[in-house]
């Protein structure tokens, strides 16, 4: 087996630098020869933080030119970042220059601005919906009139995660109900899910996978044995088809491609603004 070659990127804000490393690994995601090592620096916001960011930068082993995604604000500290040596790479300057000529007004660059609250009423709608989530849990709580969604599946197939996502990222109230045995030995959806069945989406996964994932949470048992995961998985696959509702195999799909085809099989873009 060949050895990849390594490159470190690094991803660099003034605030939390998660805009810089959903950029940073939506692109090196293009690459699969290459092992990325990759590195969030936070909150560099004075010229400690920013001699810190660029010592790292200088001291971690790389085969290639580092990465830095920078998105820092202060010219300064960007100076003091950029020392250090790298491929410089800003998804936002260039941007926001061109925006600038367009609307004939300055930008006024805010340190967090990104991931600030300057919209109270969105924050506070993710707050709510992360608490929804949270409630109507693994079927916690069958009381789904103000769900916006309602994800079904196998245990252990992406539910609670893909709710959290999309509560945190666009508050929206999402619940989930775990499709049990009883379930499947009666090939049918309990009438308190069912009735909202405009509000239904299924997740499944690769029956392999599913018992790996299990294996890791209970070890040796029946729950995780692979012959139970599979019927699991084709029960719970034809109990959608029959009910026709939309499902989605989440085995090599991220959080972010779930929750994006959810949003357009629900028709709940609509819902976001």
């Amino acid at each position: 087996m060949i050895k990849k070659k390594k490159c470190a990127i690094f991803y660099v804000s003034d605030g939390t630098a998660i805009t810089a490393e959903t950029v940073g690994r939506s692109l090196i995601t293009q690459f699969d020869d290459i092992e990325f090592i990759e590195k969030r620096l936070a909150f560099i916001n004075d010229v400690e933080t920013a001699q810190m960011a660029a010592k790292i930068i200088k001291d971690t082993p790389s085969d290639y030119q580092p990465l830095v995604i920078n998105t820092v604000v202060d010219i300064e500290l960007r100076k003091i970042i950029h020392s250090a040596g790298g491929l410089k790479l800003d998804p936002f300057n260039r941007l926001l220059r061109r925006i600038e000529r367009n609307l004939q007004i300055k930008a006024k660059p805010v340190v967090g601005r990104a991931h600030g609250m300057s919209d109270s009423y969105a924050y506070n709608k993710r707050i709510e919906a992360t608490n929804f989530a949270l409630s109507h849990d693994d079927g916690m709580n069958l009381n789904l009139e103000k769900a916006d969604l309602i994800l079904l599946g196998v245990s252990r197939s992406g539910k609670t995660p893909t709710c959290l996502y999309l509560a945190l990222h666009y508050g929206l109230k999402a619940a989930n109900y775990p499709i049990t045995d009883e379930d499947l030995d009666r090939m049918q959806l309990p009438a308190e899910v069912m009735q909202y069945k405009d509000k239904l989406f299924g997740l499944t996964i690769d029956p392999f996978r599913l018992s790996q994932i299990r294996s890791e949470r209970r070890p040796n048992s029946r729950y995780a044995e692979l012959r139970k995961c599979q019927m699991e998985v084709s029960d719970a696959e034809v109990m959608f088809h029959r009910n026709q509702i939309s499902f989605l195999n989440t085995t090599l799909t991220s959080i972010e491609e779930i929750s994006g085809k959810i949003l357009i099989a629900l028709d709940l873009n609509k819902r976001l603004y």
